[in-house]
This record gives C-alpha cells, sequence and structure tokens, in this order.
C-alpha cells in the first residue's frame, strides 16, 4: 500500500533522485520549507515525513509532528544532531538514518579545501579575473610527507587516511575506537588529542557532534597546535568554536581553517542570502577571513552520494510500510 510521504526541506537537486528512488511506490509530496515548529503543521495527514540537517526535530516539533499523525522519520543525511532521539522514542516515533552514503564525497572534499587554502585558489582564481598575474600572494607548501592528523576514523576517516597516503603523509588519527585495518595498511598512529594537535600540520574532523564532542576544538586545544597548522572541518559546525578560532588566526596560534559546516548554519546555509543581509557577524567575520575558505556544506553533493541518500530514504520507507526494521533505525 502507498505511504504519503512528506519531504521537508526539498531542494531542486536532490528531488530527481529522491523521485527515481522513489519509483512511484508513495504518493511524495516535496517542501522547501524547513521543518520548525511553524512549519510542522504541513506534515498533517501525512505518515511519514523525512528531514535534513538543517531541519528542527527538537522535543517540541516531535510532539506537534506526533499530534499531527506522523509516525516514521527518515534522515537524508547520517549525522542526526538535529533530533532528539530520546524524546522520538518516547513518542513512539521511528527513525532513521542514512549512514555512509558516500564516504568518498566527503574525504575528497575535505581534500579539496585542503588544496584551496594552501595552494590560494580562491586568491589566484580572483587575480586572474582581474588580470593580476602576480605570485607574490600565492606562495604554498607540498602536501607531501607532511605530517596529518584525523579527528575520527570511522567511514569518512577511514577513506580520507587512504587518501593521504597518496600524498605520502605520516598519519596520527584519534578515535574511541582503534582500527587495526588503519594501523597495518597505512601505519596509522592513534595519539592522545593533545599529542595528535602538537605534531600535526594537518587537522581533519571527521567526527559526529554529541555533548562530548561539542565545542571540541576550543582555545584549550587550539594551544596545542603549531602556528602553522591548517584545520579542516567537513564534519559538524559545532564541533569547532568558531569565535576561538578566529581569534587563534589571528594571533597567528594556527596557519588556517577550511570548513564546509558552521556551527549556526541552520537557515543561512543552503538559501540563497545575496540580496538579504546575514546579521550574523560571527559568520561575516569567518567568511571575510584571509586565513579562511568556506563552502556551503556542499561535501555530499555529489551524483553518487545524492543517489545513495535517496535510495536509502525509500529502503527505510519501504521497510516501514512492510511493518520491518530499517537496519538504518537509530530508535530500535
Amino acid at each position: 500500500m502507498k505511504k504519503k510521504v512528506l519531504i521537508y526541506s526539498a531542494k531542486n537537486f536532490e528531488i530527481p533522485f529522491l523521485k527515481a528512488a522513489n519509483r512511484q511506490n508513495h504518493q511524495v509530496v516535496f517542501t522547501s520549507e524547513r521543518l520548525t515548529s511553524k512549519t510542522a503543521q504541513i506534515a498533517i495527514g501525512f505518515e511519514i515525513v523525512s528531514i535534513f540537517s538543517a531541519d528542527d526535530a527538537s522535543p517540541l516539533v516531535l510532539e506537534k509532528l506526533k499530534d499531527f499523525g506522523v509516525r516514521y522519520i527518515t534522515l537524508r543525511s547520517a549525522g542526526h544532531d538535529n533530533i532528539n532521539i530520546k524524546v522520538a522514542k518516547k513518542l513512539k516515533l521511528k527513525v532513521a538514518n542514512a549512514p555512509g552514503y558516500s564516504p568518498n564525497a566527503i574525504s575528497e572534499h575535505a581534500i579539496a579545501l585542503l588544496l584551496a587554502l594552501n595552494r590560494k585558489i580562491c586568491t589566484a582564481v580572483g587575480q586572474v579575473k582581474r588580470r593580476n598575474f602576480t605570485l607574490d600572494a600565492l606562495v604554498g607548501f607540498d602536501v607531501q610527507g607532511k605530517t596529518a592528523g584525523v579527528i575520527g576514523t570511522g567511514k569518512i576517516g577511514s577513506v580520507l587516511v587512504k587518501l593521504l597516503s597518496g600524498f605520502e603523509c605520516d598519519i596520527l588519527a584519534n578515535d574511541l575506537v582503534k582500527s587495526t585495518a588503519l594501523e597495518a595498511a597505512y601505519k596509522v598512529r592513534y595519539k592522545s588529542l593533545e599529542t595528535l594537535c602538537k605534531e600535526a600540520d594537518l587537522i581533519f574532523l571527521c567526527l559526529p557532534l554529541t555533548s562530548e564532542t561539542h565545542y571540541l576544538i576550543d582555545k584549550k586545544l587550539l594551544a596545542f597546535m603549531k602556528p602553522e597548522v591548517v584545520l579542516i572541518n567537513v564534519a559538524r559546525g559545532a564541533i569547532v568554536n568558531t569565535r576561538e578560532v578566529l581569534q587563534a588566526l589571528d594571533l597567528g596560534k594556527i596557519g588556517g581553517y577550511a570548513t564546509d559546516v558552521y556551527e549556526k548554519e541552520s537557515g543561512i546555509f543552503f538559501y540563497d542570502h545575496s540580496d538579504a543581509e546575514i546579521k550574523d557577524t560571527l559568520l561575516l567575520e569567518l567568511l571575510q577571513h584571509p586565513k579562511t575558505i568556506v563552502t556551503p556544506h556542499q561535501a555530499f553533493v555529489t551524483k553518487e552520494a545524492l543517489t545513495n541518500i535517496a535510495k536509502t530514504t525509500f529502503y527505510n520507507i519501504d521497510a516501514w510500510n512492510k511493518q520491518k526494521t530499517p537496519v538504518t533505525s537509530l530508535t530500535e
């Protein structure tokens, strides 16, 4: 039997992939609206909703969805810090996510951020478009042979280790669970956070956002880092204390920060603000800083990743429709 499915925060770039994955099996409605306490009422009449990382599935919103008849929530993301799983369980809402949709997409973007920042690609493109072909502002360094620190060696971090090995980097890692496979294949050495920060020339963040990792990168940990270190964040914005990173950049305590995420990106990222004023002064400072590169949470936007996200989304829906528990369940 077809289910009525509401897709919140539907973007033009993902809709074709979602339609293809559905195969007309379910009655799907797309809305560009983010899920909030105000827009929860759009879900009236829908048993299943799909949400994205920028949607608000906090306790109040979950209670509203429950009251409106929603029984299932499928996330089009691996991260699920935007939904209160404990409350969802209490309300008997079934929740599933899309883990491991494309660790290649995320890890490749991390390398792209590193190279773009290090080799001053944005500066160079801006210069040559103004017919300025000088090189004084474009000095970078060889990545080959550098010590790279990877914080979080799950699916994304593991692929990143493989890519960094191609640059002949000496690779350090930090994770609650050590990977003996990475140690054997790429001579990865697991270290404490402090030691990793002291020794690494490049630091990559590939870990989930939890209460324990919130503001993990703060002035205390930044103080251990080398003055020329480059910090790359393809995880979650709130893992980094943005204000303290900017202060470290200003004081010359670190060399650069490249990020695909921002701690207060909700409501800003994924939308066009070119004709609107951005009032977040911290974000403006981050965007304008000469030692930063910011991309709009685009690391997952590859054809392969979007295909996998869409397939997993409808795998979850199909499983629930058959009264089965998807392997991606977060509540069972």
